[in-house]
C-alpha cells in the first residue's frame, strides 16, 4: 500500500483508529500524534454522551454523526499533513446495527462519502477497561469481526493492530510507515 490511498487534491494523511470498546483506540490516537507531531480529533460520541442527561437512543446516533463530522472537517481545515481519528461514522454504523439491527441511511452514506486514507482495526487484545459509556464486554470479538466486514465493504485500506503497550505502538508504526 502507499499513497495511491489518499486524496491527490490534499496533502492530508487521515488515519482512522477504529475497533471495539475497550481496544485502545484513544490511546493509540494520542501516541500516534505524539510521534507524527500531528493533530488528533478525539472520539466525539463521548463527548455528547457526557452531556447527555438521559440515556442515548437510536435516534442520538445521526446527531452524533454530525458531530463527529463537523468536529473531523474543524481539524481538516487547519491543514495538517496527518490527522488521526480517534473514531469516525464506521463506529456509529457498527454501533447501529449491532444494538438496533439496522443501519442508519445518513450514517450510511456519510461513512461512504467520509472514507479515510486508512484504517488501524484495533484487535481486543488489551484488559478490559470499565467505564460507564461501554456496553459490550463480552460480544468484543464479534463486534471486531463486524469491523472488519464494515472496512472490507468499504473497501478501505486497514491493519490490524494488535499487542500490548509499546508493542501496539510500534505494531501501528510498522503498518503506517508505507504511507510517508
Amino acid at each position: 500500500m502507499n499513497d495511491e490511498f489518499f486524496s491527490t487534491d490534499s496533502p492530508l494523511k487521515k488515519i482512522v483508529i477504529t475497533g471495539p470498546e475497550s481496544s485502545g483506540k484513544t490511546t493509540l490516537a494520542a501516541a500516534l500524534a505524539a510521534h507524527f507531531a500531528a493533530d488528533w480529533s478525539p472520539e466525539f460520541a463521548r463527548t455528547y454522551l457526557h452531556f447527555l442527561s438521559r440515556d442515548y437512543t437510536q435516534q442520538d446516533l445521526p446527531a452524533i454523526a454530525r458531530g463527529q463530522i463537523a468536529q473531523e472537517n474543524w481539524y481538516q481545515r487547519q491543514n495538517p499533513e496527518w490527522l488521526f481519528c480517534d473514531t469516525d461514522l464506521t463506529v456509529l454504523h457498527v454501533w447501529h446495527l449491532w444494538k438496533y439491527g439496522e443501519t442508519n441511511p445518513f450514517i450510511e452514506e456519510q461513512m461512504f462519502a467520509r472514507r479515510a486514507g486508512f484504517y488501524l482495526l484495533c484487535l481486543p487484545d488489551l484488559p478490559w477497561q470499565p467505564d460507564p459509556l461501554r456496553e459490550s464486554r463480552e460480544h468484543l470479538q464479534a463486534l471486531f469481526t463486524l469491523y472488519e466486514k464494515t472496512l472490507q465493504q468499504l473497501d478501505a485500506p486497514y491493519g490490524i493492530v494488535r499487542g500490548q503497550g509499546s508493542e501496539r505502538l510500534q505494531n501501528a508504526l510498522f503498518l503506517l510507515q508505507h504511507l510517508k
